[in-house]
């Protein structure tokens, strides 16, 4: 790992009031802000259209920030390009890379370009394309294309690694050898922006996470605390012969809301325990099943969608899109 000149508890990534406005006045981008520290994994997320692509650019330093202040490593990673590129990697959507070349070769080309470049054989086995080298990259499948943008991005053993959709295309089993090396990177105190659409892959990774909404942040925090801002939820088929109202009061179970839809109920609560107990322990003394009882607390995923769902009625309803964001930490 590269020298690091700065303090390892500092922030690496520091984003102040960023705004980024395109030709004809489209702000993309409205005012947002984070910190990531040294070692850390920050996923940005949010739907198309969000702000995630117009935010990471200016990180990379492949535009402007039309206001505000980002700090990547010290520097304005557009102005200050020179400071701070050789010392990040970046692994693009889509490399576009010269589809005779075998994978070797475009290796040993980008190697060319990058300053304190590690040996190609290296990065490649670390991708698990060690025994691809030989084979042109017209030739490899969506998922080895992906490896081989990593590979080329990790080439200059960086000390922050801009991760852009990294596991598109992959297996499940290439998905996760990708999930492992990230942490490995972690470990030795590489910093990662992660942007992704698989959720699971932010719930596994990120350290902490900010979700995007008409170019603003809706939601900043850990996985744990952004999911806990949602409700859990229980459900269960009722009874033989029972009917909702021979439940204990759902008020007392600390249940928030409820749904019945034929025999089967579905109930919401930030109370999962007590809930839970208080549902079991009424149908233990009541002699019944409730059968396909599923608890389960909330996921990523629904706090995402709950987002989404407010996005889709901010476009109903323009007034909606300038209240304030919820900020967990």
């Amino acid at each position: 790992m590269a020298t690091h000149d700065i303090h390892e508890h500092e922030h690496v990534i520091e984003v102040t009031d960023l705004h980024r406005v395109y030709g004809g006045g489209f702000e993309a981008v409205r005012g947002i802000g984070f910190q990531v520290g040294r070692g850390e994994v920050f996923a940005l997320l949010g739907t198309n259209g969000a702000g995630k692509t117009s935010t990471v650019e200016v990180l990379e330093g492949l535009a402007p920030a039309s206001s505000g202040r980002v700090r990547v490593l010290g520097h304005d990673p557009y102005t200050e390009r020179g400071a701070v590129r050789p010392r990040t990697g970046v692994m693009l959507q889509e490399g576009g890379f010269p589809s005779e070349l075998t994978v070797t070769e475009t290796a040993r080309m980008w190697a060319g370009c990058v300053s304190g470049a590690r040996p190609e054989a290296e990065v490649l086995d670390q991708v698990g394309l060690g025994g691809r080298g030989d084979v042109r990259v017209k030739q490899l499948s969506g998922g080895e294309r992906r490896r081989l943008d990593l590979a080329l991005a990790l080439l200059g053993d960086p000390e922050v690694l801009f991760l852009d959709e990294p596991t598109t295309g992959l297996d499940a089993e290439g998905r996760r050898a990708t999930w492992e090396l990230v942490r490995q990177l972690r470990a030795t105190g590489t910093t990662v922006l992660l942007t992704t659409h698989y959720l699971e892959e932010a719930e596994n990774l990120a350290d902490r996470l900010a979700i995007m909404r008409e170019g603003r942040i809706a939601v900043t925090g850990t996985p744990a605390e952004v999911t806990a801002a949602q409700p859990a939820r229980i459900s269960f088929r009722l009874p033989d012969g029972y009917h909702l109202g021979d439940l204990p009061p759902l008020g007392a179970l600390g249940v928030s809301g409820h749904e019945l839809d034929g025999n089967v109920v579905r109930l919401r609560t930030r109370e999962l325990q007590r809930a839970a107990t208080g549902l079991l322990t009424w149908a233990e003394g009541a002699r019944v099943e409730l059968r396909g009882l599923d608890v389960r607390s909330a996921s990523l995923e629904e706090a995402f969608l709950g987002i989404a769902q407010q996005q889709a009625g901010a476009r109903q309803n323009p007034a909606a899109q300038d209240a304030k964001p919820e900020a967990l930490a």
